[in-house]
């Protein structure tokens, strides 16, 4: 039987409360807490032992239930999940409103139901004629795709039952309710329960299931964080709104690598897959134009080139603006300080303002060296060579250092045709310059 115990837990952090207090003591956030209610049993009692539905056994003895993957027949999704779905997977789709969740697993969900598998898509937002519109739209309408609206976890688990699906889609898991648990729907406790019963009755049917859920304004998954626990994959998707490229990156994977990254397109028939990304970032101009540099940043396993722009204006005023787009202005900061202090760059005078190609973001140190040589042939005017390719981390006494894969940087940038490539070989970021703008 469930009662309610009083107890209180924050939404953010887990952490527990006999009552209910304002700020958590745990992260510090504000009017997060929330009561949750715990199942007690009234025979069970501290110590108590109970006979298990399963004995252990010697792991010889075990025989392995992963027999093969199922692929989504969407390249860049099994890509990140590292060559499909295992059977009885639990996966976590998270990401901003509007970037595209909902339309990728339908897609993935029609890809799959084409090889002949029966799938399910059950929808706690969307009734079952808007769900077919959009599936008219994007072309995913299969024989053996079922679709199902409902709120209810009984009504999902009699849909589950009446199916006897080898997929299942649930969008999303906080607009699903337990009755018999307490609280409001989507909060801990009922996230909690509604996780933790799809789970168990997909890992019971070896089969494979998709959970979306929603995202807190700053970015994190809705809900306990014991929901990240509960399953066995969780990625996000994630884009930014005026662009149409999306990319898909796994934050925990049991089955696969965490270090991959699926690239796609938002188009008018959906979301397409980006297969070769390589051109995606660098203008399409055939002058070279100064402050442009191309840097091969790497991106999961992938090594890209992407084109990092400046601008350096004269400016009257005493407060000189530092304006950045998909770089870390703090990285940029502390670039231009070096470039002043080391490279004898006059930039104290000057407005700059360095940005990205294609909506990307840079976030790794290998783009300090690109970032910097663009900024110089901006105060110079002076354009770069448009077969330069550059990585390597800045420090403050202006070296250059190495970067992880550096040679699969290299590999790749031969292959895309840039003749000349600057690393950590240059030692220096004066030595870097001298060498570019000779070259």
């Amino acid at each position: 039987m469930v009662k309610n115990t009083g107890d209180y837990r924050c939404a953010e952090c887990g952490w527990r409360s006999l009552k209910w207090v304002g700020r958590c003591g745990g992260c510090g956030q504000w009017s997060t807490l929330e009561q949750v209610a715990v199942a007690k049993s009234a025979g069970l009692r501290s110590g108590g032992a109970t006979t298990p539905t399963t004995p252990a056994l010697p792991v010889t003895e075990l025989k392995a239930a992963l027999t093969a993957y199922l692929p989504t027949g969407i390249a860049e999704l099994d890509r990140v999940l590292g060559g499909g779905c295992v059977p009885g997977v639990a996966i976590l789709f998270s990401g901003e409103p509007g970037v595209g969740k909902s339309t990728l697993l339908l897609q993935a969900a029609a890809k799959v139901a084409a090889q002949g598998a029966r799938v399910l898509y059950v929808s706690g937002e969307e009734s079952t004629g808007q769900i077919k519109m959009r599936a008219e739209r994007t072309g995913a309408v299969e024989e053996t795709l079922y679709l199902a609206s409902d709120t209810d976890l009984g009504a999902v688990l009699g849909h589950i039952e009446a199916v006897d699906p080898d997929f299942l889609i649930v969008d999303s898991v906080q607009t699903i309710a337990a009755p018999e648990i307490d609280g409001i729907v989507g909060g801990p406790a009922q996230v909690r329960e509604v996780a933790s019963t799809l789970v168990r009755a997909a890992k019971s049917r070896n089969m494979p299931l998709m959970l979306v859920g929603h995202v807190t304004k700053e970015g994190n998954v809705a809900g306990p964080r014991t929901l990240e626990h509960l399953v066995d994959v969780v990625c996000h998707f994630e884009g930014d709104r005026q662009s149409a490229l999306r990319f898909l990156r796994t934050l925990k994977n049991r089955f696969g690598p965490t270090d991959e990254v699926g690239c796609f397109e938002m188009v008018q028939e959906g979301i397409a897959e980006v297969a070769d990304p390589s051109r995606l970032f660098l203008s399409s101009g055939d002058e070279p134009v100064s402050g442009t540099c191309v840097v091969m940043a790497v991106e999961g396993r992938r090594v890209l080139p992407v084109e990092v722009q400046a601008l350096v204006a004269p400016t009257s005023t005493p407060n000189p603006r530092r304006v950045t787009s998909g770089v870390d202005a703090a990285r940029v900061a502390m670039i231009l300080a070096v470039l002043e202090r080391r490279a004898g760059v006059r930039l104290h005078d000057a407005d700059v303002y360095v940005s990205t190609v294609g909506g990307v973001r840079l976030v790794e140190p290998g783009a300090d060296l690109a970032i910097a040589l663009a900024i110089i042939s901006a105060a110079k005017n002076k354009p770069l060579p448009r077969a330069l390719a550059v990585a390597g981390e800045l420090t403050l006494a202006g070296e250059v250092r190495s970067v992880v894969a550096g040679a699969q940087r290299q590999k790749e940038a031969k292959r895309l045709g840039y003749e000349r490539y600057l690393n950590d070989s240059v030692k220096s970021l004066k030595r870097a310059s001298e060498i570019a703008f000779n070259a």
